[in-house]
């Protein structure tokens, strides 16, 4: 109850904060992407509250990464769901994928943490390209699936990896969200995160994490 309490404070000083920026010309536009992420996370089945939290715990971490160093973390890829935090992207050393996930686990409000930092080289522009091309068709294909409310869905691909974040209502859900991306067209593999949300949308359902999908080799990735 408590808990509750506080996350409701939390979005009311959101929203008092967005009241009185409205009319400041240099704060309209956070205004509005702040407005725009509380009225996603009202559709998502996380509550509004979590939906925070996890915003400001992917910013804190990613603000810990560039001020150790702004060079190295820069291809390093952040993402929050109900707590669970994913590392992607990739460093230019094993000492940079440690530091990362040290710095991630010092966050609070995280308690899981999934480390899938690559070490080498930054990918190019074409392979980045893919990759965008990948993640905007996964999402494509969990919109348009009556199976899978993909709204709860958060995606990150990174050289034709793909992550699932998130949160499903059943494990058939979770199953069929990994599926739907491992026949995607350019995917290598599928590693999915996701948790079973229970019936009433009170409590995480234990267990590991959905197993891992690969999609069929493409030619040239």
């Amino acid at each position: 109850m408590q808990a509750h309490i506080v996350r409701m404070h939390r979005v009311c000083a959101l929203l008092a904060v967005l009241a009185a920026c409205a009319g400041a010309s240099g704060c309209v536009t956070a205004a509005i992407g702040a407005g725009a992420s509380v009225g996603l996370y009202a559709l998502q089945d996380r509550t509004i509250g979590q939906g925070i939290d996890d915003a400001a715990a992917s910013q804190q971490v990613k603000t810990r990464l560039l001020a150790a160093d702004s060079t190295g973390f820069s291809e390093v890829d952040v993402e929050v769901a109900n707590g669970s935090l994913l590392l992607s992207g990739n460093a230019p050393s094993a000492e940079h994928r440690t530091t990362a996930e040290m710095i991630a686990r010092n966050v609070t409000s995280v308690h899981s943490v999934y480390n899938e930092i690559v070490v080498g080289q930054p990918s190019g522009f074409v392979r980045s390209a893919q990759d965008e091309l990948i993640t905007a068709q996964i999402r494509t294909r969990l919109t348009a699936s009556r199976a899978v409310r993909g709204i709860n869905v958060n995606i990150e691909t990174f050289q034709g990896n793909v992550y699932l974040m998130g949160t499903a209502r059943n494990e058939r859900e979770l199953q069929r969200a990994a599926e739907i991306a491992s026949t995607t067209s350019g995917v290598r593999r599928v590693v999915s995160f996701m948790q079973v949300v229970a019936p009433h949308h009170q409590a995480m359902a234990s267990g590991p994490p959905a197993p891992e999908y690969r999609g069929a080799p493409t030619p040239g990735y």
